[in-house]
């Protein structure tokens, strides 16, 4: 049986306790690597320029430099690495500054082990990952607000889309032709007046657009 690869993750907070409580669980994972540890974004910038790794695990609120601050410059800095931001901030204001700056997910501290590891594999593979509570937070602040001009089935597209789907993995899951995926990818930016994927993420997550499907 062959090895999974494992997945270099470099894990940044400025509060020991959560650092050391994170290093020491996703070790018992096979296929992660805990390549680097930080109390502070400048210095995670530094230890990332020679560990590599490819997903950061970055608090969003720290001293001098904030997680969100920080996504930029390592996306200039090291752009195999993926950032995920870890907060206890589920406001609509965060998330979508988190997306706007680059990041690939966005997980609340209180989820479970599993799903830190399943948000780490995701973004791994190139997808995007926001925990449960980040959509429960967001569907409850637009549940009060007007209406968005997408059809149902085009929610379910961007929905999909949120989730890191690929457009072979949309056609699957909604029993369409890639091309169709594709098409209804494209139609969707031009019916928002959006140039990029990372700008439809960040629309679905304002408008509280979650996948229901699959």
């Amino acid at each position: 049986m062959t090895e999974r690869p494992k997945i270099r993750v470099l894990l940044i907070d400025n509060h020991p306790l959560v650092l050391d409580g994170l290093k020491a669980v996703l070790e018992t994972f096979d296929h992660i690597e805990v390549a680097g540890t930080a109390g502070l974004a400048q210095a995670g910038l530094e230890i990332g320029r020679q560990v590599l790794p490819q997903v950061v695990l970055m608090d969003i609120n720290m001293p001098k430099l904030s997680g969100i601050d920080a996504i930029e410059l390592f996306r200039n800095e090291l752009p195999q690495a993926r950032v995920v931001m870890l907060s206890m901030h589920d406001s609509r204001e965060y998330i979508s500054s988190s997306v706007m700056h680059g990041a690939a997910g966005y997980i609340l501290k209180d989820v479970s082990t599993d799903e830190i590891v399943s948000a780490i594999e995701t973004v791994a593979g190139g997808g995007t990952y926001f925990s449960s509570g980040v959509f429960d937070a967001l569907m409850g602040e637009r549940a009060e607000e007007g209406s968005d001009p997408l059809t149902p089935r085009e929610r379910d597209i961007l929905g999909l889309i949120v989730a890191g789907r690929s457009n072979k993995e949309i056609a699957e899951t909604l029993g369409i032709t890639s091309a169709t995926a594709e098409t209804h990818r494209k139609n969707l930016k031009k019916k928002l007046g959006i140039a990029t994927t990372a700008g439809l993420i960040r629309y679905a997550l304002d408008h509280g657009i979650v996948s229901k499907v699959g």
